[in-house]
């Protein structure tokens, strides 16, 4: 199984099928909240619909993947993190993230994502990392600002959520970017 230890209070654990009832029952505890930005949430209606998610990422042959990472604090589940469409031809991939309302504005995404990119970059030999978030997501645009990455435009109606299309803003990292600011943090610490 597959662990990446982000601190002393966080791990990414590689998505696991018993987790299904854990993840659906945060998804459930946490539906309107989530519903806002998330346009699966509604297909999310029992523990199997949950399953069936975990079984598709974990059996992926296509040409690009996904890597679904649980996000747990101590012994509490958080939430989700995922490389998503890893193009190993083209050494990139996107990264996407929820959290529970009880988890928000401590950091844990920012910390999350700043592992999940290392682990990107220095094991998956990827070159560039991107994010794309909903122009009116306000948290989670920040993300990706507080992590130094550059802003590159908007997906016009890049994506159909709740029956109506919305606009995306694009961030990337790029490898040579994200040793720079590795070297600047450690001089600096």
């Amino acid at each position: 199984m597959l662990k990446i230890k982000v601190d002393e209070e966080i791990t990414l654990v590689k998505i696991r099928m018993k987790s299904a009832p854990v993840i659906y029952k945060s998804i459930e505890n946490s539906r309107e909240f989530l519903r806002e930005w998330l346009s699966w949430i509604d297909q999310t209606r029992k523990v199997d619909d949950t399953r069936k998610f975990i079984s598709m990422v974990n059996k992926s042959t296509c040409m690009k993947t996904d890597m679904v990472f649980e996000i747990w604090i101590k012994e509490d589940f958080a939430g989700l993190i995922a490389l998503k469409e890893i193009d190993n031809s083209n050494k990139k991939a996107e990264i996407g993230y929820w959290l529970i309302h009880k988890y928000l504005g401590k950091g844990i995404m920012q910390r999350s994502c700043k592992a999940i990119i290392k682990y990107a970059f220095l094991e998956l030999g990827m070159n560039k990392v991107h994010i794309k978030c909903s122009v009116d997501n306000i948290r989670s645009c920040n993300v990706p600002k507080q992590l130094q990455f550059t802003y590159e435009g908007i997906e016009r109606e890049g994506e159909l959520l709740h029956n109506r299309f919305v606009d995306l803003k694009i961030y990337s990292l790029l490898r040579k970017e994200w040793v720079r600011i590795n070297a600047i943090e450690k001089n600096n610490g």
